[in-house]
C-alpha cells in the first residue's frame, strides 16, 4: 500500500466531512479523495488554507492514510468513523443507502400559530419575544460567518452560546429543557425539528437536554425560531457560562418530596440567562437542585448543588454544596452552607460565582473548574471568602421576596388531580394477571404524592438501542400519551429516559399497552441494561473511544431474567475523560481511552450519585473493546457468588471490597 495523508475538513454551511481530491476539489465521498505523498502535501495544504479563507470549509487537517484496492484507507480509527458515519447507526452517514432515513412531516407539522402558553411553565409574551429576537440575532451572525465577515474563531463564541457545536460528522445543536420538564406541544415541535432539519431522531442527555446531531449551519437560525414558538431554546447549552439547571425527574410528583425544586430552578434560570457578570466564566458552570430526601439529581457532583429543605417551622431553605464535579478530577462537592433561608438563595449563589469568577484559573483549561479552585485554596478559605462576598452583596442586593417566589410558582401549570382512593382494583387485577405488566410496573414506576396516581418511567434503552435516542415517531407517540394520561406533561431524566409523571393507577395498564405497541415498554429501569452512555467516538469530536456500542454489547449479554436476578446496578460508559456519562458515579463505570491508537477501557467500581455520594475506584489495568462485556459478566458473576440474600451489588461491594473483583479483569 502507498502511504501518505488525506486532507479532511468540515464543510462550512452544513458541517459535513469532506476531503480534498487530486484536483483540489472538496468531495464528500472518501473513495474520490486523494492520498497526498510527501512531495504533494505542502501544495495540498496550501489549497486547503485557501478554501478555508474562502469560507468553504472549517479546520482542514492532514490525516495519515494508505491507498488500498478500494481507495483511501485512513490509519486513524476516528477518521475511519468520520469517513462512513456512526458505527451504531447503519441508517446514517456515508454507509446509509439513499433515502434510508424516512421523514414524516405530514404527521408532525410545525406550529403555524404558537399557543399562548406552550410549556408547563407559562412564559409571558415578552419572554417568547426575547427568544424570537435571540434566534433572529443569531441568524445575523450566521450570515456574517457565511459571508466571511466573521472568522471561525470569532463566530465560535456566538455559535456555542446558542448551543451549536461542530462535531465529528457535522454540526450538533443542544436544546435546553429547563429542569427536564416538557409539554406534549413542545415534544411535538421537537419531533418536527427532528424530521424537517435532522434525520428523524433526537438524543436526550444527562443534562436533561436534547441534542440534534445533523442540523446545518444555514438552518440553525430557523430551528431556533421554531423552538422559540413553543418556548424552547438553546441558550447557554454550551460555552463558559451557567448551563441548564437540572433537577429531580419526579419533581412536583414524588411522594418523598419536601419542596418542589422546579420553582427555584426556574428562578435560577431567569436570573442566570445572559447574566452580564457570568457570561464568560473561567469554565462551564453547572447547577442542580433537588427537593426530596433521596437525591435523584446528583447535586453533590455539580459546581453548585442545592438541596431544598424545610425547617421545623415549615420555612423553605437550602443546603448548599459547591465544587463538585467529574471529568479529569472527580470530586464530591463541599458543604458550604448547612442552612440558607429562601430569601438569600440568589445572593448566596451570586457570592459563590463572584469568588469563582475572580479567582478561577483562565490560563489552564484543566484547572479552570471551581472544584480545582476550592481544592487548591482549601475549603475553609473558600467558605470564608464566599461568606464575606455574601455579606457585601446583602447590603446592596434585594432578597428573593415571597412575592417573586409566589409569582413564579403561580406560572407553573398544576394538574387538576381527582380525589381517588389509594388503591385501584383495576390496577391490582392487571398486576396480578399479567406478569409482563407486573415486571414493568416493578421496575418502571415511582410512587406519587397524590393518592391514586403514579409516575411511569419510559425506558429509552431497548435491547440494541442507543441510550437516550428517541425517533420522531416515538416522540409523537409519547406526546399523545402525555396528553391522554399525564396532564400534557413529560420529564427528561439525567439517566437518559423519559417520565410521564402523573398517571392514574386505573389507567396504567392501558398506558403500558400503548407503550408496548410502540416499542417503549422495556422493563429495565435501574437494571444493567439501563446504562448511561455518552455519544462517544461515534459522534463527539472530543472522544477517544466508542461508548454506545459498549453499552449495547453489555446489555445483550444478559437476558431479562438474569437482569432481574442481578437486581439494581448502575452502569455508565464514557468515551473520554470529560465523563459526560458520569462513569465515576456509577456502581460500575467504564471509561474509554486511547491507548497506542486503540480503544482501551478502564473499569471503576463503587461510585454513587445519590445522597451517599462517592467516586468509583479504578479496578485495575484497562481492557480491550472486545473484552469489556466479558469483564462486566465476570464482575456480576462474582457478585452473585458473594451476595447475601436480598443484598444489592453496591452493598456487596461495600462489604467485601473491590479486591474480591480484581480477578474479573482477566479474560482468556
Amino acid at each position: 500500500m502507498n502511504a501518505g495523508n488525506l486532507i479532511s475538513a468540515n464543510r462550512l454551511h452544513d458541517g459535513l466531512v469532506v476531503w480534498l481530491d487530486k484536483q483540489y476539489n472538496w468531495v464528500d465521498d472518501l473513495t474520490q479523495a486523494h492520498v497526498f505523498d510527501a512531495q504533494e502535501l505542502d501544495q495540498a495544504q496550501a489549497a486547503a488554507q485557501e478554501a478555508q479563507a474562502a469560507n468553504l470549509i472549517v479546520d482542514p487537517v492532514p490525516r495519515a492514510a494508505e491507498v488500498g484496492e478500494a481507495g483511501p484507507v485512513p490509519v486513524d480509527f476516528r477518521e475511519q468513523l468520520r469517513s462512513r458515519g456512526p458505527s451504531v447507526r447503519e441508517d446514517l452517514g456515508k454507509q446509509a443507502a439513499e433515502g434510508t432515513v424516512q421523514t414524516a412531516l405530514a404527521h408532525a407539522p410545525a406550529l403555524t400559530v404558537a399557543p399562548e402558553h406552550a410549556g408547563i411553565y407559562r412564559y409571558d409574551p415578552s419572554e417568547r419575544e426575547f427568544l424570537k429576537d435571540r434566534a433572529k440575532a443569531f441568524g445575523q451572525q450566521v450570515a456574517r460567518r457565511l459571508s466571511g465577515e466573521l472568522s471561525e474563531d470569532a463566530f465560535k463564541v456566538y455559535r456555542l452560546m446558542n448551543g451549536l457545536y461542530l462535531q465529528l460528522h457535522g454540526y450538533m445543536l443542544r436544546v435546553a429543557i429547563p429542569y427536564g420538564t416538557l409539554s406534549a406541544i413542545q415534544l411535538r415541535q421537537l419531533a418536527y425539528v427532528a424530521n424537517r432539519f435532522d434525520k428523524g431522531y433526537g438524543h436526550f442527555t444527562t443534562r436533561q437536554n436534547l441534542q440534534f446531531n445533523w442540523p446545518t449551519l444555514t438552518d440553525s437560525p430557523e430551528i431556533l425560531s421554531k423552538l422559540a414558538d413553543v418556548d424552547l431554546h438553546a441558550i447557554q447549552t454550551s460555552g463558559n457560562c451557567i448551563r441548564n439547571v437540572t433537577t429531580d425527574q419526579f419533581a412536583g410528583a414524588a411522594k418523598d418530596e419536601v419542596v418542589d425544586p422546579r420553582v427555584y430552578a426556574e428562578i435560577l434560570r431567569q436570573w442566570s440567562t445572559d447574566h452580564p457578570e457570568f457570561t464568560y466564566l473561567p469554565r462551564k458552570f453547572k447547577i442542580a437542585i433537588t427537593g426530596g430526601e433521596t437525591d435523584r439529581a446528583a447535586v453533590r457532583f455539580h459546581d453548585i448543588g442545592i438541596l431544598a429543605r424545610t425547617n421545623e417551622r415549615g420555612e423553605v431553605g437550602f443546603q448548599i454544596y459547591a465544587g463538585g464535579g467529574l471529568g479529569r478530577t472527580p470530586i464530591v462537592g463541599t458543604l458550604v452552607r448547612e442552612w440558607l433561608p429562601e430569601a438569600d438563595l440568589l445572593r448566596f449563589v451570586e457570592a459563590i460565582l463572584r469568588v469563582y469568577n475572580a479567582l478561577g484559573r483562565r490560563d489552564n483549561i484543566y484547572k479552570a473548574r471551581i472544584k480545582i479552585l476550592i481544592k487548591e485554596m482549601q475549603p475553609a478559605k473558600f467558605i470564608e471568602m464566599i461568606e464575606e462576598e455574601f455579606a457585601r452583596i446583602a447590603l446592596s442586593h434585594r432578597p428573593l421576596s415571597d412575592d417573586v417566589v409566589a409569582a413564579i410558582r403561580g406560572r407553573f401549570i398544576v394538574p387538576e388531580f381527582e380525589t381517588l382512593p389509594e388503591t385501584s382494583n383495576a390496577f391490582a387485577q392487571a398486576y396480578e394477571r399479567d406478569i409482563e405488566f407486573r415486571r414493568w410496573v416493578d421496575t418502571c414506576t415511582h410512587e406519587h404524592k397524590v393518592p391514586g396516581y403514579i409516575s411511569a418511567v419510559v425506558s429509552l434503552k431497548p435491547a440494541s438501542g442507543i441510550p437516550g435516542d428517541a425517533s420522531s415517531t416515538e416522540m409523537l407517540l409519547l406526546a399523545e400519551l402525555a396528553e391522554r394520561y399525564s396532564f400534557n406533561e413529560l420529564r427528561v431524566t439525567h439517566e437518559q429516559n423519559l417520565v410521564l409523571p402523573h398517571v392514574k393507577r386505573d389507567e396504567l395498564h392501558a398506558l403500558w399497552t400503548r407503550l408496548k405497541a410502540g416499542g417503549l415498554a422495556t422493563a429495565n429501569i435501574g437494571l444493567i441494561s439501563d446504562a448511561i452512555a455518552c455519544p462517544g467516538l461515534d459522534y463527539c469530536a472530543l472522544a477517544n473511544a466508542r461508548s454506545v456500542p459498549v453499552a449495547q454489547r453489555i446489555a445483550l449479554r444478559f437476558t431479562e431474567e438474569q437482569q432481574r436476578d442481578i437486581g439494581p446496578v448502575t452502569l455508565n460508559v464514557s468515551g473520554c475523560i470529560n465523563a459526560c456519562a458520569h462513569h465515576h458515579v456509577a456502581h460500575i463505570g467504564i471509561l474509554g481511552v486511547d491507548k497506542a491508537g486503540k480503544e482501551n477501557y478502564q473499569i471503576t467500581l463503587g461510585g454513587s450519585a445519590d445522597e451517599n455520594a462517592a467516586v468509583g475506584k479504578i479496578l485495575g489495568p484497562g481492557v480491550t473493546y472486545e473484552a469489556v462485556p466479558q469483564v462486566i459478566e465476570n464482575i456480576l458473576g462474582r457478585y452473585l457468588s458473594l451476595r447475601h440474600e436480598g443484598e444489592r451489588f453496591i452493598d456487596t461491594l461495600g462489604r467485601v471490597g473491590a479486591e474480591e473483583f480484581k480477578g474479573a479483569l482477566h479474560v482468556d
